[in-house]
């Protein structure tokens, strides 16, 4: 791969890592870049998420101070993500790459949908139901219901398998659980994708279906696009935040359903 077509792919990792750190969905970034460099499909996608980790990894590192008194809440939130980001990758090498385009459109559009109802759904319901007194407000102080649990071992799953559109579901899934706070709700989303593409990274690393040049290359993008996007955040209005999310989803989904 030549010089330019190299910078490109740096990039276009920058931009994935940037996109994940606010919503997820930077694969829908990476891959098609790869695709387009003539990479086969299955490969593209393995390359992409081994480059892309260590971008979470940086965005991980931005939210640091909005993880702060959620240690058992990311322990229990790890277990599903590292389980079904294995089963996922599994998965993945034994499907045929093409596969992927029939279900991946649907599934983005209704986690983008999901959060674009989750607020007023929560006030509703918090309206015919008083708070409980001696109830904690931070959902951290208690630990996590078995049914996020599976909700999560779910996406990971698809996190595995694909990935674009698990940071719209993780988001979704922890407003359900009653977070208010967006830049909380992205670190714990931030983490858990950490898992997922860890475990599937590895996966792929032994299975020989990553491009190691290229994934080296936008691992480096990726990592400063992560850090970047998870502090340029946290300097903007929550309300801004979620608008981004439900733009970078219906975007995302539009895409989709042209290709």
């Amino acid at each position: 791969m030549d010089a330019t077509r190299l910078l490109l792919v740096v990039i276009a990792a920058a931009v994935g890592g940037a996109i994940n750190a606010i919503a997820g969905g930077g694969t829908l970034v990476t891959f098609p870049a790869l695709v387009g460099l003539g990479v086969p499909a299955i490969v593209a996608n393995a390359t992409s998420t081994v480059a892309l980790w260590p971008g979470a990894l940086g965005s991980l590192f931005g939210y640091r101070d909005e993880l702060a008194g959620a240690r058992s809440w990311a322990i229990r939130f790890a277990v599903p993500s590292v389980a079904g980001g294995l089963l996922g990758a599994l998965l993945l090498l034994r499907t045929p790459a093409e596969r992927f385009d029939q279900v991946v459109p649907w599934l983005v559009l209704g986690a983008t949908v999901l959060f674009l109802v989750q607020r007023p759904l929560m006030t509703a319901l918090r309206s015919r139901s008083a708070t409980a007194p001696g109830k904690p407000d931070d959902p951290t102080s208690r630990p996590p219901g078995m049914l996020l649990l599976l909700f999560q071992l779910g996406v990971a799953v698809y996190g595995g398998y694909f990935g674009a559109g698990i940071g719209i579901l993780m988001l979704a899934a922890l407003g359900f659980m009653g977070f208010k706070n967006i830049h909380r709700m992205n670190g714990l989303k931030n983490w858990g994708g950490l898992c997922i593409n860890v475990i599937a990274a590895l996966t792929f690393a032994l299975g020989g279906f990553v491009n190691w040049p290229v994934a080296i290359a936008m691992a480096i993008g990726a990592m400063a696009g992560g850090y970047a996007g998870s502090r340029l955040a946290q300097r903007v209005p929550q309300e801004v935040v979620r608008r981004a999310v439900i733009a970078i989803g219906l975007l995302a989904s539009s895409w989709l359903f042209l290709k």
